[in-house]
């Protein structure tokens, strides 16, 4: 699948399943309005600015809000394959505090298969430091409804080196 129909996969399947999500969707007004972008490595990523008032600590993004935006970049993983997934397992491992109002970026990719689940990593990179990693396996929802023209498709290792 080229970068251009993974994009477009993402972008329709988001829309349909989840079309409020306070990660990614556009209509949520206080939502984080990420906007995912398919790589050519199978993976997807975004950029984004967390304000103060997502703060935890003085200065630092809640880990609630961290997780969520890994979470979301794995689900978007999922989307630009042309799948709806729903996570069924996490784990996040905080590295380094992610500073409120400074840039960072989140990145996903698919790393395995063990059916009938997908095993996803993410992680969140500011100022050239990683600051969270998180592992997630998605149960594949190609059996419910999402929209026609939504093509499902099976679940794709994708190794990095």
């Amino acid at each position: 699948m080229t970068v251009e129909m993974q994009q477009s996969a993402m972008s329709d399947i988001s829309d349909t399943v989840h079309p409020n999500c306070v990660v990614c969707s556009p209509a949520n007004m206080r939502g984080l309005h990420l906007e995912f972008v398919s790589n050519e490595d199978g993976g997807v990523t975004a950029t984004f600015t967390c304000d103060k008032a997502l703060e935890g600590y003085p200065g630092v993004v809640h880990g609630g809000i961290v997780t969520s935006i890994l979470d979301g970049a794995m689900g978007h993983c999922m989307f630009s394959r042309g799948q709806v997934a729903m996570t069924v397992e996490m784990t996040t491992r905080f590295r380094h505090p992610l500073i409120t109002n400074q840039q960072a970026t989140v990145s996903a990719h698919i790393t395995g298969l063990s059916h009938p689940l997908c095993l996803l990593e993410a992680e969140i990179v500011q100022a050239g430091k990683v600051k969270a990693t998180a592992k997630g396996k998605f149960l594949n929802q190609r059996n419910k409804s999402v929209s026609e023209g939504v093509r499902h498709t099976v679940c794709q290792t994708n190794h990095r080196h």
